[in-house]
């Protein structure tokens, strides 16, 4: 018996939508991932990419459960000695609310070469307008 191995065929990647208006983060963030590695599809295979672009709107007024939005830490390095910077959510959500959603869905791909070039396929927008309309994404709604 033979194992299917997916063609690594980039044409037949759709483009989805993710409204994350009102969603819990962890909850956007998964659906993103597994959306973007493709582990929706029947011919999923580990070792080729055959996830899907994944658009995500409305970043900026997506939840945080708890107290994270005071809580939770995003850590950054400048590259120079004592570079490290770290910042509240809350924080980060009013200087830059893309990243919220970014860094959570980064963190759930691959570590991998492959992991970067899914990560490139994802598109975050903080408002409700989008420029990928000519790809005619079709809309997810998170469960």
């Amino acid at each position: 018996m033979r194992t299917l191995v997916a063609p690594n065929n980039p044409g037949d990647s759709r483009w989805h939508v993710i409204d994350a208006e009102g969603q819990v983060l962890g909850r956007v963030a998964t659906l993103a991932a597994k959306l973007l590695q493709g582990k929706h599809k029947a011919i999923y295979t580990p070792f080729i990419d055959t996830g899907d672009h994944v658009v995500v709107v409305n970043a900026k007024e997506v939840k945080l459960t708890g107290r994270k939005e005071d809580q939770k830490l995003y850590r950054y390095h400048s590259g120079f000695e004592g570079g490290l910077r770290e910042e509240r959510a809350g924080v980060l959500r009013k200087r830059r609310p893309a990243r919220l959603v970014e860094e959570a869905v980064r963190g759930m791909l691959p570590k991998t070469k492959m992991g970067d070039a899914m990560y490139r396929k994802l598109k975050v927008y903080a408002g409700p307008e989008h420029p990928h309309a000519s790809q005619q994404p079709k809309s997810i709604e998170v469960a």
